[in-house]
């Protein structure tokens, strides 16, 4: 099997949020003719002018009747050709959108209704750092990233002092997503690997040992099984180094229908090698090879 690494390229343009459409039509309602504002989710703030019932972002004139009808939507935005154009869009029977969790942070992916990011009383970032603590990210170590979406995971390893981030997507629609997202551009790093593909069948052309971290974090059992096999567990314990440590999320699965899903998974991990802690603040597992 050749591996289709994939080229990821950042797209550089301004985006409104509700909370940025808010504060340029309070500053007009207040008439004021400029307003600093993000158009970056928060990363930095820039002029914007404001006359005659217009914005100028970036020099492009937006009317500020359609910054009004952005205040009820959770989407993030993208200026196009003077519009603004909702970052989503369906394809192969899924809707993909990038939605705007609270103001200047990380947006969360939503697909067909589903969120890739815990949201409740946490940010995505927020999320995100908490799995790698969990992970025990530190200076030096290779890591390997199953299920690669805005990329947070594997940008957040490397800002953590990661050597090398090796990350699996298989749907080139959510990394067409993260292209958009100011909170993926630093995917671009050298030291991060994208592979587009099918992880149960990249993982089995992987080298043995060849990874000092692990962080599997795929979508709800429901919907990716293969991810929460036995044989998939396996190949996870094979590519670890010993003295490897794996965390996989899981979230509640089940927890509803007040049945035990977690239980299965450690059982598992268990029969594949790993030593299994689980861990409730992460909502997740952190597996240890001996």
């Amino acid at each position: 099997m050749v591996f289709k690494k994939y080229e990821f390229n950042f797209c550089e343009k301004p985006l409104i949020t509700k909370f940025t459409a808010k504060k340029i039509i309070e500053a007009a309602e207040k008439g004021h003719q400029i307003v600093k504002a993000t158009l970056d989710l928060g990363f930095t703030r820039e002029d914007v002018i404001i006359e005659d019932g217009v914005a100028l972002i970036r020099g492009c004139p937006i009317n500020l009747l359609k910054l009004i009808e952005v205040l009820d939507s959770d989407a993030v935005f993208i200026i196009e050709c003077g519009e603004l154009q909702k970052i989503a869009f369906s394809s192969n029977g899924k809707y993909y959108k990038l939605k705007c969790i609270a103001e200047n942070t990380a947006p969360t992916l939503e697909i067909s209704g589903i969120h890739m990011h815990r949201i409740r009383n946490v940010t995505p970032w927020q999320d995100t750092l908490m799995k790698i603590r969990a992970a025990r990210i530190v200076r030096g170590v290779k890591v390997l990233d199953i299920c690669t979406g805005l990329g947070y995971t594997a940008i957040a390893s490397i800002m953590k002092g990661a050597k090398r981030v090796l990350t699996i997507e298989k749907d080139e629609n959510v990394l067409k997503i993260a292209s958009l997202n100011p909170w993926s551009k630093m995917l671009m790093d050298k030291r991060i690997e994208i592979i587009l593909g099918d992880a149960l069948e990249v993982i089995s052309e992987l080298g043995n040992e060849e990874f000092d971290r692990i962080i599997h974090d795929p979508p709800r059992f429901s919907l990716a099984g293969e991810l929460y096999s036995g044989k998939f567990y396996r190949e996870l314990y094979r590519v670890l180094r010993k003295g490897g440590i794996l965390y996989h999320y899981t979230g509640q699965p089940g927890v509803k229908r007040r049945i035990n899903i977690i239980q299965g998974i450690s059982r598992r991990l268990r029969e594949a090698g790993f030593a299994v802690k689980i861990d409730r603040k992460t909502m997740g597992i952190i597996a240890f090879k001996d």
